[in-house]
């Protein structure tokens, strides 16, 4: 058996190899025995998911064996994965599991558009005040239909050496989006948020609203944090590094971190004593876990309520830094490598900062040939 503890927690760890794949994590478990046992439970379902695998992807692709197969190596390691899982248990629902990939075509896709775009918003009737609830806009319609299943067959062509000659033309499908807009917090907003802050999240926020990364980019571990080369290291999209330099400011939301958590930088407090019935896990009153994905969406979403701040989103506090930063500097290179940007077009849709700076110029401009005309008119 390879259980063993470290010095960062309190639960045996495992760590094993079945097929050449390896699995490691906590047992959470305290006793060695029940840690070894916890190990075997894990080791059999292992086996039992990839027995599964195996023949299901014997026999000709179908929709389950590749939907099957695209969680397992892709999906699952999302940091979004529950909204990937449920946007793939819909597909294959409406597809047919028996389906065949080869078979789907554009009219099979245009007729899966056609159906998604006819869903209201969280599968509502009406709203609160009785009116008809509002169908879901169009780029949750590429992104819950088209666009992950231009990647399962981009996965199955490019790593599964499958072939689609009659494959969907998938920017066909596409509906129009609008524009992605650039939302900045105003001062009264920011104070706003920053008094309705719980206090256990107080840190998290802070630090998700200076550092400018994504969601699960600031879910930072303490391995992450290299003190001495001053800078965060994680990966973000596309499994592409994101290198965060620790300004001041950062290094004081650290500090205040130090000594709460042996492995994440960012907990919170439990605010009641429970345990999940499927995996065994406790959460005790007082104690501080980790904040996790669905955690901190949650949390956002409540304390956007108790601020009464409208039309802003998590993700828009990065639109947020990126604007400010680019107004500062007139750099849009800076603010390029800030936000992580791969292409400069990217972060192009920041550059209305330079509205301002124009308007400034015409102004000037207009107040200067005013005072011309005026010495003329003093001269003549």
């Amino acid at each position: 058996m390879s259980v063993f503890k470290t010095e960062k927690s309190p639960y045996y760890q495992y760590d094993f190899q079945l097929g050449g794949v390896r699995y490691n994590g906590s047992t959470k478990r305290t006793s060695l025995k029940e840690a070894r046992a916890e190990e075997q439970r894990l080791k059999d379902e292992a086996k039992e998911e990839q027995d599964r695998e195996k023949q299901l992807f014997q026999g000709p692709l179908t929709v389950q064996a590749a939907i099957g197969r695209y969680w397992t190596e892709v999906g699952q390691k999302h940091s979004g994965s529950a909204d990937t899982l449920r946007d793939l248990k819909r597909l294959q629902a409406k597809l047919g599991p028996s389906t065949l990939l080869s078979d789907i075509n554009d009219a099979t896709i245009a007729e899966l558009v056609a159906w998604r775009a006819e869903h209201t918003y969280k599968h509502k009737k009406t709203m609160k005040d009785g009116s008809p609830a509002p169908k879901i806009a169009n780029a949750t319609v590429n992104r819950t239909t088209t666009d992950i299943l231009q990647k399962l067959f981009s996965r199955a062509k490019r790593t599964w050496k499958h072939n689609f000659p009659d494959e969907p033309c998938w920017k066909d499908h596409m509906l129009p989006e609008p524009a992605e807009r650039v939302r900045e917090l105003d001062a009264h907003e920011a104070e706003a948020l920053d008094d309705a802050v719980r206090d256990d999240y107080a840190d998290w926020f802070e630090y998700a609203r200076t550092a400018a990364t994504r969601l699960d980019e600031t879910l930072i571990r303490w391995s992450n944090v290299h003190w001495h080369a001053n800078r965060i290291e994680t990966i973000g999209k596309g499994g592409h590094p994101v290198r965060t330099p620790i300004t001041e400011s950062l290094r004081e939301i650290l500090e205040r971190c130090r000594g709460k958590h042996p492995e994440f930088v960012f907990t919170y407090v439990a605010k009641v004593t429970r345990k999940d019935k499927k995996t065994g896990q406790e959460w005790v009153k007082g104690k501080r876990y980790p904040i996790t994905y669905e955690g901190a969406k949650t949390q956002w979403k409540r304390l956007r309520g108790r601020a009464k701040v409208k039309n802003f989103r998590l993700h828009d506090l990065r639109h947020d830094v990126g604007t400010k930063v680019l107004r500062e500097t007139g750099n849009l290179k800076i603010a390029q490598k800030l936000l992580n940007h791969r292409d400069i077009k990217t972060t192009a849709k920041y550059a209305h900062v330079f509205d301002d700076d124009l308007r400034d110029a015409l102004e000037r401009v207009a107040k200067s040939q005013k005072k011309s005309q005026k010495k003329k008119k003093k001269a003549a």
